[in-house]
């Protein structure tokens, strides 16, 4: 029988930086091992836009040739983009060809953060147009969910999820405007955290979605989640302390009236806090207030986005998908009629941060999706109600804290009886951050999830880094 090489394809992106400064394995090799995978799995699956294979391959063998390593806290991993955010020398999608904006001469500075820290860009993954959807397909090809490629991986960072699910890279930025990192990681089964305004650089090249967007990573581990923010936010990583004992607010209360969390995503919050209790922590009932008002102003908000970053970068619009243009359109309208106002926003903020001090609560605890993920399909070949529908119907969770600017972390707790993984949120005050990943820590060491999605990795063997 003919041997098997060992891979590093599976080891965790700590594992991958402490191999290659050690010098047990080569970034060359542990980006070519990645690669070789990606081109077995991801035609199932359409994670990836573009891959830079022959940049990559350079790259890596760049960081092979530095001396000194030490200070290189993703030395050697492989990491993908998500494809509205530049990387010279690539075009910058936003979503779709129509879309598309030309090649980049310079990196956006969250991709001059992660090659800094010795990380090798592999390629850029897919999203739904303009970043609008929580269902990321296009006309050239629909992304699918590792776990159940029935299912989509979420959105709009869906193909960065799908790809660290299926251990195509064990690290993928994504961008985070109204749940774009938290929803695809709970639909995925990962760590995804949005940080809160202001702590990582968050342009997105003309437009930033009125101060909504926020840059994170998402990954399969927790210590993964931690140095990812660190290297994004411009910070020496630090070590995880578990918390002392906190006191949760718990609501199982949607934002959206008429939707309402499914038995699976209620019997996770249920799980999750029998999870804080293990940990000595506290639990409270605490349900904010969502007003009409405010998911009024979020929609506008919405619109308007999609109407500034057609305006900023110069698309076409009569191009773009018709769900998009209607998108588009109803933006333009709300700002016409003066319905996107900074100042609700700040209003939205400051009842957010006090929500924490009125209910003497360190953190609050909330489904992470009211169901279970839509149908892998052309949604973007369908119309804009039943996009709409859709998206609100299973991800109403996650946009509010945009509104506030406030962090928040999506942790994976457990399966639906489907056999798709589930997941909670945690959302904090300004500056709780590393707060958020103690916390999920916990959980992880109380009640370890599935690293991927049953079948993924597809290897031979197992990495010496992970045996």
């Amino acid at each position: 029988m003919q041997d098997i090489m060992p891979t590093w394809v599976g080891a965790t992106a700590k594992q991958i930086a402490r191999g290659v400064r050690r010098g047990d394995v080569s970034a060359t090799q542990v980006v070519a091992d990645h690669l070789d995978h990606i081109a077995r799995a991801d035609a199932d699956l359409a994670a990836f836009r573009a891959l830079r294979g022959g940049e990559a391959i350079t790259e890596a063998e760049k960081v092979d040739e530095q001396e000194d390593l030490a200070n290189l806290p993703l030395a050697g991993v492989p990491v993908a983009v998500k494809e509205n955010t530049p990387v010279a020398g690539l075009p910058t999608w936003n979503g779709s060809a129509a879309a598309r904006t030309p090649v980049a001469e310079a990196d956006h500075e969250v991709v001059r953060r992660l090659r800094g820290a010795g990380a090798v860009i592999l390629g850029v993954t897919r999203m739904p147009e303009l970043g609008l959807w929580a269902l990321t397909d296009d006309e050239t090809g629909v992304t699918r969910n590792p776990w159940d490629t029935r299912r989509t991986p979420g959105g709009s960072s869906g193909g960065a999820a799908a790809a660290v699910a299926a251990g195509l890279v064990p690290m993928a930025h994504g961008n985070d405007g109204l749940g774009s990192i938290r929803i695809p990681a709970a639909c995925c089964g990962l760590i995804g955290l949005k940080p809160g305004r202001g702590v990582i650089p968050c342009e997105l090249g003309a437009d930033d979605w009125f101060g909504l967007t926020e840059h994170g990573v998402l990954t399969t581990t927790v210590a993964d989640a931690a140095v990812g923010f660190s290297v994004l936010a411009g910070r020496r990583p630090e070590k995880l302390v578990p918390p002392q004992r906190l006191r949760v607010g718990v609501s199982l209360r949607s934002p959206v009236r008429g939707v309402s969390p499914d038995e699976p995503n209620r019997d996770a919050v249920a799980a999750a806090g029998r999870l804080l209790a293990a940990a000595g922590h506290d639990t409270v009932p605490a349900d904010p207030v969502y007003p009409t008002r405010l998911g009024l102003q979020g929609l506008a908000t919405w619109f308007a986005a999609a109407a500034a970053d057609v305006r900023a970068s110069g698309v076409d619009r009569r191009h773009l998908q018709r769900r998009s243009r209607r998108h588009v359109a109803l933006g333009e309208w709300a700002q016409r009629r003066g319905y996107v106002r900074e100042a609700d926003r700040a209003a939205w903020r400051v009842r957010s941060v006090d929500f924490f001090g009125d209910h003497s609560i360190d953190l609050l605890l909330t489904p992470a999706l009211a169901s279970v993920p839509p149908e892998a399909i052309s949604w973007s070949s369908r119309s804009w109600r039943a996009n709409m529908a859709a998206n609100i119907r299973y991800a109403p969770f996650a946009a509010p804290w945009n509104v506030a600017g406030l962090p928040s972390i999506v942790v994976p707790v457990g399966r639906r009886p489907d056999g798709l993984p589930v997941a909670v949120q945690l959302v904090g005050p300004p500056g709780s951050e590393l707060l958020l990943l103690g916390v999920a820590g916990q959980f992880e060491m109380e009640s370890p999830w599935p690293r991927h999605a049953p079948g993924y990795p597809r290897v031979g063997t197992a990495s010496p880094a992970v045996a």
